[in-house]
């Protein structure tokens, strides 16, 4: 998939919020200056084009929504931070977070037994 541009991911967060929508509910989710029906089109069909977005027909509108899982989203970023900032290594991530004081020692405990807990249930 295509990488998103920051307004193509704000209007995917819409569709995560809120589910199925038109055009013009998106328009009318945004504050005041709303944005132009038409940009709103343009961007939501950017998003399907690039497989983030499906849509069907209801009369003679179209319902949008979205084909991507929020948490799948963050995994496939969570992928590409990994690889270009830490070397294709959780390792150092997880270095990183344990530097700077920022997980605690019980979540690096719970990871810990999660990770086991995964491998012993792979194990034939």
């Amino acid at each position: 998939m295509e990488k998103l541009t920051a307004k193509e991911e704000e209007v995917l967060r819409f569709f995560w919020k809120h589910g199925d929508l038109h055009v013009k509910d998106i328009v009318e989710m945004y504050g005041e200056p709303q944005p132009h029906f038409n940009t709103i089109s343009t961007i939501v069909r950017s998003l399907e084009e690039k497989g983030y977005v499906g849509h069907r027909q209801e009369g003679k509108t179209y319902v949008y929504f979205a084909v991507v899982a929020e948490e799948d989203m963050g995994k496939k970023s969570l992928s590409s931070i990994v690889g270009r900032y830490f070397k294709n290594s959780y390792l150092r991530v997880v270095s990183s977070f344990v530097e700077d004081g920022n997980i605690p020692v019980e979540d690096l405990r719970k990871l810990l037994d999660e990770v086991e807990k995964k491998q012993n249930n792979a194990k034939p």
